[in-house]
């Protein structure tokens, strides 16, 4: 991370935080907030929004955080609405976890869920496989494995229910397709439905249009006629008028042949009652359709589609079965396989790696604390055929059990370090909170050790209350509340090399005396 801001999160008003690599530790008096910045990069986890965060007074509080090439963000207003960002771009909070994930650890005696949840326990141990493409070729085989079962427990249905569906299908296809539908048939009928029932109507309408147009003693072609000659009259001696004469004959042959469509619809338009029935009949038949199969003409013709579809894969269903049991037959064969391997790694690794963890684990103030990694055989899942479980213990003479029942706060931290620096953090950035829990003396050193050591790959950050593990940081920063403008505020400052004697002397003493300036020059000196 290169850059963290703040704005408006519980007692920071504004912070823009320049981040290094390397091991980083935030310091300060008990009460000063240096657990805010853990807070603010949890939330670009997507961890709930919580209002109780948003500084008293502001409208909403914002945290971004800076990495090579990705930006995360998060806004939670003070009515608990919550707007997540990756790289610009609204997310939901999951795609914003699913982003962070690949970026920052955040472990914390209250969020070390990975130690509290056994199928984290299975990646920590599949992380030190030498060969991750067995666990690769295993979820392949498995797929593949579970896809054909399933395909295969579809077409193997009994023969009484295959045909029962097969039947069903047939009559609704058969219903459907007798009838010969047509997408945008209805309309039409609907309209001619219209025509029909007013037919008399019709021919009484035409009737007078017809009478009006050539058969009543004064009409309209008769007159047109008339003015169609007087024009041709005046056109001798006018040509404006011999053109209107000619575009009124035009007119007139329009309106004769109108007459005559008028004429043809007049002695049809009687009624018909057998052709309103067969209209009737099919826009019912259509309406059937419709309430059996869709909403509309085109909703019925693609269930049809989707008939035809399943009737053929019926069809297939039988000589599908036999070769896909064969394959499957195969499948199996295969997914055993992979799994024995797969089993075999995940023991070997478990044996080569727990002493590792438990001799690191020793070292940072547990000297009888003891670990191993439980793989009990199960079915095939996804995740291979054994649970994986960490069992651990802090004390002598006790059993190993359950590590999210027996450790403690601070102990679960260690343990996460040991994980950690043993195994390799999968992010760039890792955050430790509280590490330090109940420790001391040289327990204290070799916690401080170990994070220098997971600092030489990562960048690690620290609130810590140990001057032991802020002295072997390569940058210290200075957590420190103060009011300003009637209000508390937190800052957080990079101290330089003077400045950093001083932070240290105070938290081995409480005091800048000069036995503890001298102590906390020793231990820069000796980092």
């Amino acid at each position: 991370m290169q850059r963290l801001e703040v704005h408006n999160l519980a007692l920071i008003d504004s912070l823009e935080l320049e981040l290094k690599h390397g091991l980083n530790v935030f310091t300060g008096e008990t009460g000063a907030g240096k657990s805010i910045i853990v807070d603010a990069i949890w939330l670009l986890t997507g961890a709930r929004a919580d209002t109780e965060l948003v500084r008293h007074g502001a409208e909403s509080l914002v945290v971004t955080g800076f990495w090579d090439g990705v930006m995360l963000s998060r806004r939670i207003s003070n009515s608990g609405r919550s707007v997540a960002r990756v790289d610009g771009e609204v997310v939901s909070n999951r795609e914003l976890a699913d982003a962070s994930a690949k970026m920052v650890t955040v472990h914390w005696q209250h969020a070390a869920q990975a130690l509290l949840d056994p199928k984290y326990h299975r990646d920590f141990l599949d992380s030190a496989l030498p060969d991750k493409t067995l666990l690769e070729g295993y979820k392949w085989a498995f797929t593949l494995h579970n896809d054909a079962k399933a395909r295969l427990e579809r077409l193997q249905q009994s023969e009484r229910e295959r045909t029962r569906r097969m039947d069903l299908l047939l009559y609704q296809l058969r219903e459907i397709e007798e009838a010969g539908i047509g997408e945008n048939e209805e309309e039409p009928l609907r309209l001619e439905r219209e025509r029909l029932l007013n037919a008399e109507r019709i021919a009484t309408d035409t009737n007078h249009a017809l009478e009006a147009l050539d058969e009543a003693e004064i009409n309209a072609i008769g007159m047109l006629g008339d003015a169609v000659k007087y024009l041709s009259n005046a056109g001798r001696f006018d040509p404006r008028a011999a053109q209107l004469g000619s575009e009124l004959r035009e007119a007139l042959s329009s309106v004769q042949a109108i007459a005559g469509e008028v004429r043809d619809l007049t002695e049809n338009a009687s009624a018909d009652p057998e052709a309103l029935d067969e209209v009737e009949s099919r826009l019912a038949m259509l309406e059937k359709l419709k309430n059996k199969y869709g909403a509309s003409l085109t909703d019925v013709l693609a269930y049809a589609a989707g008939l035809r579809l399943e009737v053929n894969e019926l069809e297939q269903a039988a000589t599908d079965a036999a070769d896909l049991e064969q394959n499957l037959s195969e499948l199996q064969h295969n997914l055993e396989q992979k799994a024995v391997q797969l089993s075999a790694a995940r023991q070997a690794t478990a044996v080569k790696i727990a002493p590792q963890l438990e001799a690191v684990i020793q070292n940072l103030g547990m000297p009888k604390a003891r670990l191993e990694f439980l793989l009990l055989p199960t079915e095939n899942t996804i995740h291979g055929a054994e649970s994986i479980e960490i069992r651990f213990t802090a004390n002598s003479g006790e059993d190993l059990g359950d590590l999210s029942k027996i450790a403690s706060g601070g102990e679960l931290s260690r343990v996460m370090l040991a994980l950690s620096t043993v195994l390799g953090a999968n992010t760039p950035t890792v955050i430790f909170d509280e590490v330090d829990a109940g420790i001391g003396g040289q327990a204290a050193l070799a916690v401080a050790e170990q994070l220098h050591q997971l600092a030489q790959s990562h960048q690690v950050l620290v609130v810590t209350h140990l001057a032991q593990i802020a002295a072997k940081a390569e940058h210290h920063y200075k957590v420190e509340k103060f009011e300003q403008n009637g209000r508390t505020v937190t800052r957080v400052r990079l101290l330089d090399q003077n400045a950093r004697v001083a932070e240290l002397a105070r938290m081995l003493s409480g005091s800048e005396s000069s036995t503890a300036m001298a102590h906390a020059r020793e231990l820069l000196e000796t980092r």
